[in-house]
């Protein structure tokens, strides 16, 4: 028996479009929406992220910034103030050998020379300190003005001038930095019982022996006095300090350091063999 001719075919029975057909239609459409999803990320977060990488780049910026300013910095204007203090160094030698400015000399022997006060702003001897490095030398100028002394790269240490000149009875008071404008008192909490610290002028060496720190409030002028911190007692002995700001990178206090005058060595006897190197390597 046969099929009606009216009857359909399978293949024309069948639907014109099937699940099957759409299937990769719908994947990439999905596909298509998870791809913008992770390409535009929400707004909030790029504006943190961006406002973290300015924050990370300021960051190096003045971190950079300080690496320069204190450490690299000090490391150039040191080294200016190691080359004037050496130039001063053969001009004490020259002004010695010319006999200007030069003191007389004591009748007691072995008494120190002490020259006349420095004006603010002379530069008058050099300070050579063996802790704080072999070659270790710096000017001294007369008065403690930042602009014109402590703060300037050809000088650095400055003498406070209603203190006492070196070698003489009463207080012989000096300050300078620990960081930037060359740092030259940098090392001074490493000072050790029994340092010497010379002080070079036209006449000589003065050399003093370290005693030790003190650390006091900016107002204590008292560490001045002829003897420290004490001034209603007449002095008899001949003394250095040191002055500085603590801790590093503040001025919130002062360190102190102590010397007692050990023994000066005259310039025609020439310098103290702890020296011998120093002094030759300045008139090379």
């Amino acid at each position: 028996m046969t099929q009606p001719e009216s009857a359909a075919a399978p293949d024309e029975a069948a639907p014109q479009s099937t699940p099957v057909d759409e299937a990769p239609t719908r994947r990439a459409a999905r596909d298509a929406r998870k791809a913008a999803a992770v390409a535009r990320p929400p707004a909030r977060l790029t504006v943190v992220g961006v406002l973290g990488e300015l924050l990370i780049t300021a960051g190096v910026v003045v971190m950079l910034f300080l690496g320069w300013y204190v450490w690299f910095n000090d490391i150039i204007a040191g080294g200016e103030q190691q080359q004037a203090a050496e130039q001063v160094q053969e001009e004490l030698q020259d002004r010695w050998e010319r006999g200007e400015g030069i003191a007389e000399r004591p009748v007691e022997p072995g008494t120190p020379v002490v020259a006349d006060p420095a004006a603010a702003g002379e530069v008058f001897a050099t300070l050579i300190v063996p802790r704080f490095g072999a070659d270790y030398v710096r000017p001294i100028a007369g008065g403690v003005d930042l602009r014109t002394v402590l703060n300037n790269r050809q000088i650095g240490i400055g003498h406070y001038l209603e203190t006492q000149m070196p070698g003489e009875i009463g207080n012989f008071a000096i300050a300078a930095h620990r960081t930037t404008y060359g740092a030259p008192f940098a090392d001074i909490a490493s000072l050790r019982l029994g340092d010497s610290i010379f002080v070079e002028t036209a006449d000589g060496w003065y050399e003093y022996t370290f005693r030790g720190l003190e650390y006091v409030w900016p107002s204590a002028v008292e560490v001045l006095a002829p003897v420290p911190q004490a001034p209603q007692i007449e002095a008899t002995d001949r003394l250095l300090t040191m002055t500085s700001c603590n801790p590093k990178f503040s001025s919130a206090e002062r360190i102190i350091a102590y010397a007692a005058f050990e023994t000066w060595y005259p310039r025609a006897d020439g310098p103290p063999a702890a020296l011998s190197g120093v002094v030759e390597a300045s008139a090379d």
